[in-house]
């Protein structure tokens, strides 16, 4: 089953046990894709975006929630804070398990031994050989640092 398909079944349960927190974040998740649907089909994929496309806009969504916490601590509103971390919960629910930091590491490793990448102007080829094999199961932003502390430690 694909991602979409199971965002369409788990508001289906949802309504069916009332559950309004999870209800409005999964019709949030399903609006999000309906748009990037339209955009899709406007430049010509008339079968909308994809699981690889849909995994993406989900952790979009998971890091405006992040950013949204931050600024709701700041203002000490615990409660819209609070409100954002179920949705992460739940948007979380619907993204390939992620790896852990030591397998990141582990993998980051790997690929720049097998790119005999030495510098900090090789980033992108590590990047782009992260995204190409793993989208979806690395958080970048862990993985761009680990990449960075490799690179300088090498020089």
């Amino acid at each position: 089953m694909n991602i979409r398909e199971e965002v369409k079944n788990k508001l289906k349960e949802a309504m069916f046990k009332k559950d309004v927190n999870l209800i409005s974040t999964l019709r949030l998740i399903i609006a999000s894709i309906k748009d990037k649907d339209i955009i899709a089909k406007g430049k010509g994929n008339d079968s909308g975006i994809n699981d690889t496309e849909i995994i993406s806009l989900l952790q979009t969504m998971i890091k405006q929630r992040k950013s949204s916490i931050e600024i709701y601590l700041e203002g000490k509103r615990d409660d819209l804070a609070k409100k954002e971390e179920n949705e992460i919960e739940i948007i979380f629910k619907f993204l390939p398990k992620q790896l852990s930091n030591k397998e990141i590491y582990s993998i980051i490793e790997n690929v720049i031994k097998s790119c005999e990448v030495s510098s900090m102007k090789d980033i992108g080829k590590v990047i782009k050989i992260l995204r190409d094999q793993y989208s979806g199961k690395i958080d970048f932003g862990i993985a761009s640092e680990i990449i960075k502390s490799k690179l300088t430690d090498n020089n």
